[in-house]
């Protein structure tokens, strides 16, 4: 795989979400690095809308074999959901279990007219019938379950990607 350029990805995706903003359109980014690029995504695009963060650990199917990520966050939806359009925001779209996960959690704060996702990077192997309305980019060949791909950013925000494990 080649080296990802985060940042170039980043301007890809803002651009992508860009035209279909209104002033119903509402931010929800998932622990940690969905929610790492929502809060930049929100500053530039101008969204009106309170930014929204989900920790969707109680909501995995897999909860039971993994247990309790170490430091859950808190779930915090500011705003109306009822009727609006929802981008959800994730760093790297898998398996689609974190997707779905961040979608049950949604709904039990009302209904949205519609709901989005926006991620940085598609690394395929998907389990679930999910896919990214908005992504910058889309791995050509899935990476084998033992690699990850993982957004990190450092202290002045700017955004890599690692690829780690063995494969």
């Amino acid at each position: 795989m080649k080296n990802l350029d985060a940042e170039a990805l980043y301007r890809q995706l803002a651009e992508q979400i860009r035209p279909h903003v209104t002033p119903k359109t509402a931010l929800v980014g998932i622990y940690t690095g969905g929610l790492w690029l929502a809060e930049r995504l929100h500053a530039e695009l101008g969204i009106t809308q309170p930014l929204g963060a989900i920790d969707v650990s109680f909501y995995r199917d897999d909860y039971g074999s993994k247990g309790l990520h170490a430091s859950p966050q808190r779930t915090e939806i500011p705003f109306n959901v009822d009727g609006a359009h929802v981008i959800l925001v994730d760093d790297v779209l898998y398996t689609g279990r974190t997707t779905r996960a961040a979608l049950n959690e949604l709904f039990d704060f009302g209904r949205p007219a519609m709901v989005e996702l926006a991620v940085l990077a598609d690394r395929g192997s998907r389990e679930l019938p999910i896919a990214a309305r908005y992504c910058a980019h889309t791995l050509p060949q899935a990476l084998p379950r033992e690699q990850s791909l993982q957004l990190q950013r450092d202290e002045n925000g700017r955004f890599t990607l690692a690829l780690t494990g063995n494969g």
